[in-house]
């Protein structure tokens, strides 16, 4: 069996581990991120809900119970994790805008506003787009956009449609990072009668220079261009991710993708090693200190039973509200169901409280009494708590 040892092992590759990873491989720790497959950020819009869906993203941080995880890190922990996160992002392709200070607005692929705190700067040219005029263009054959909603919802609006050859938002996405493919767009576009105002796109423009692609699309055609997400998966989710992935890569951490962790070796109130589970030879992964960031239900972190919920890699105690009878309210639809609460309970250092293991570390939306759902705070908590653990585990390993 192969062995490896590092400073600090992470467990889970979605934002809190590659936050978490991406903190302490800058600050010079030897660190491993141990991930089963490519997460569930993928998935997302891209931009970073931190609580509030109001004008100011912490205005309902008092309104917090005692336990929510937010708690343990409190407002300056939350915007140091913002600020480590656009700071992380200004050294990547995909920059983001936004502060901690306020709210903004994206425009959503139905035509609706979706308020949100930090978003790539792609999306940036939404704002103010509900007064002057917006043309909307959208690709043949292309699904989860809606440019009908869009033009019906806002008044001054156009719709114009390209052929791209291709119907998915990845392959269009690809193919804008031709050269010939962009000049052939941008040929296209200067030949339409637009009137003076913005051009919105869908979310496709390029995979690893959607900013670029942008301003070069703006200043040749002489109006502010801005991107709008599709629905999941959306291309800005999967930008994000390979982002924070080659920005943990730049900083020396090192990756065991698409492995899961097969069992965990302790002595006494340590863990001194997982090994992953690979066909042929297993590969051990020691270190001195360890995360758990492995998510919540979707993520494969939890997994609910008949009438329990266990946590997947370290088999640590979870909390669970009531019996399984209670876990829904009635209507499916309504936010905050009881079992937004599962998780991971945790001290002040983050470690679980009912467990006696001194250098385990948690973070994310494992933690327990989140309630990301109900409270608007999915990539937000992420961050924050992904920071925060990476701070105390730096303490410790020091």
């Amino acid at each position: 069996m192969s062995a490896v040892t590092h400073d600090v092992v992470v467990i889970g590759g979605g934002m809190s581990g590659l936050m978490a990873s991406a903190y302490l491989a800058g600050k010079g720790f030897k660190t491993a991120l141990i991930s089963q497959g490519d997460p569930v950020c993928c998935l997302s819009t891209g931009c970073v809900d931190v609580l509030s869906p109001g004008t100011h993203p912490l205005e309902g941080f008092d309104g917090l119970p005692p336990g929510h995880p937010y708690r343990l890190v409190g407002r300056k922990g939350i915007e140091d994790g913002c600020r480590l996160f656009k700071e992380i992002m200004a050294t990547t392709t995909i920059p983001y805008a936004g502060t901690v200070r306020k709210n903004r607005e994206i425009l959503t692929p139905i035509g609706t506003f979706k308020t949100t705190c930090l978003v790539p700067l792609t999306m940036t040219g939404a704002e103010g787009c509900r007064d002057g005029y917006t043309h909307v263009i959208s690709f043949n054959g292309l699904r989860d956009f809606y440019p009908s909603y869009i033009t019906s919802r806002l008044k001054n609006t156009g719709f114009s449609l390209y052929d791209a050859g291709i119907t998915s938002t990845l392959g269009i996405a690809t193919r804008f990072e031709d050269k010939a493919f962009l000049e052939a767009f941008i040929a296209w576009i200067e030949g339409l009668e637009i009137p003076p105002g913005k051009v919105a796109l869908p979310a496709v423009l390029g995979i690893q220079s959607p900013v670029q692609i942008m301003e070069e699309i703006s200043r040749r055609i002489g109006s502010e261009v801005f991107e709008i997400p599709t629905l999941p998966p959306s291309i800005p989710g999967l930008r994000l991710f390979r982002a924070l992935k080659g920005a943990l890569t730049a900083r020396g951490g090192d990756l065991y993708w698409g492995k899961a962790v097969g069992s965990v070796e302790c002595r006494g109130s340590m863990v001194e090693a997982v090994t992953l589970a690979t066909q042929g030879r297993p590969s051990r992964v020691q270190g001195r200190a360890f995360i758990l960031a492995t998510g919540s239900f979707v993520s494969g972190g939890l997994f609910a039973r008949i009438d329990t919920v266990n946590e997947t890699v370290f088999d640590l105690p979870v909390y669970v509200p009531g019996p399984r009878k209670d876990w829904f309210w009635n209507d499916f639809f309504t936010a905050g169901h009881p079992i937004e609460k599962a998780g991971i309970e945790v001290d002040g250092s983050l470690r679980p409280t009912r467990s006696d293991l001194k250098n385990l570390f948690v973070c994310g939306s494992i933690l327990a009494h989140g309630e990301i759902m109900k409270n608007h705070c999915g990539h937000g908590l992420a961050i924050a708590t992904g920071l925060k653990a990476a701070r105390i585990c730096e303490g410790f390993l020091s």
